[in-house]
């Protein structure tokens, strides 16, 4: 007897913490079963993640650890989930690095390796999610993880913020690209949302200007309409509408989430 609960499988890219971690469990929470990928060197965070899912759902969880920058590893991922879940209807290409620092400080390899994460690493993942999806001839749901750095250039963030104006390049073509084969391909753009991943900006801030830790994530709220910091639930939240049939309309998009903070 068929589940009428269950919704299909998604794959989670950069899911052992943060926004990652939680889009998987708000999309099992949905019904989805579940991939989540990250660097070999967080399979222990990876697989807790992986048993929390398994231990609170009767959903199915497997860990796929793998460099997205690493074009074999992206296509065994999505080779692997295939087999193992039987087939593929949600990628979110979430996994992403950051670098605080002035252009003129900017080594060409610190260059190079967020290109090679932030935009190859979603390429690859566009790339071969699309390939199945094609191939399983059902449509499906593309995400990426662009961001207000996408939106709006930040200083001391420059090679940070053009990876994620590339985010943006790449979910408009991919969504041309593959609209007539039912899929859609969108981003979300979160601002100022707690995590480790904004705790590294706010302990570089606090090492150039002497502020506390914690001082320059606070006044960040100040700066917003709804005078709040996010929280990876309402990241979670807008991705959870993406992937459902209600957003079959929605192509194309980089998504502010970010309490109001930039408006475009």
């Amino acid at each position: 007897m068929s589940d009428p609960s269950y919704k299909g499988v998604a794959i989670i890219t950069g899911a052992a913490e943060g926004i990652g971690r939680g889009i998987a469990l708000r999309l099992v929470s949905d019904g989805f079963d579940v991939a989540i990928n990250d660097i070999p060197a967080k399979i222990d965070a990876l697989e807790r993640v992986a048993n929390e899912i398994r231990t609170n759902s009767s959903r199915r969880a497997i860990s796929v650890p793998g460099d997205v920058s690493i074009e074999s590893d992206v296509k065994g991922i999505v080779e692997k989930v295939v087999q193992e879940l039987g087939g593929l209807d949600v990628m979110i290409a979430n996994a992403g690095i950051a670098v605080n620092k002035p252009i003129a400080d900017t080594t060409v390899d610190e260059w190079d390796r967020l290109f090679s994460v932030n935009v190859r690493g979603t390429f690859l993942c566009y790339k071969h999610a699309a390939e199945i999806m094609v191939k399983q001839g059902r449509g499906g749901r593309i995400i990426g993880a662009c961001s207000i750095a996408g939106k709006k250039g930040i200083p001391e963030a420059a090679c940070y913020s053009s990876t994620k104006f590339a985010i943006r390049g790449l979910t408009q073509s991919a969504a041309q690209e593959y609209g007539k084969y039912g899929i859609t391909v969108n981003a979300y753009a979160p601002g100022a949302i707690e995590t480790q991943f904004l705790g590294k900006f706010d302990g570089y801030h606090a090492s150039k200007s002497g502020l506390k830790p914690g001082e320059w994530t606070e006044a960040l709220k100040g700066g917003v309409a709804l005078g709040k910091n996010g929280s990876p639930t309402e990241v979670a939240s807008l991705v959870s509408y993406l992937v459902s049939k209600d957003a079959h309309f929605i192509t194309g998009q980089s998504i502010l989430v970010d309490g109001g903070g930039l408006f475009d």
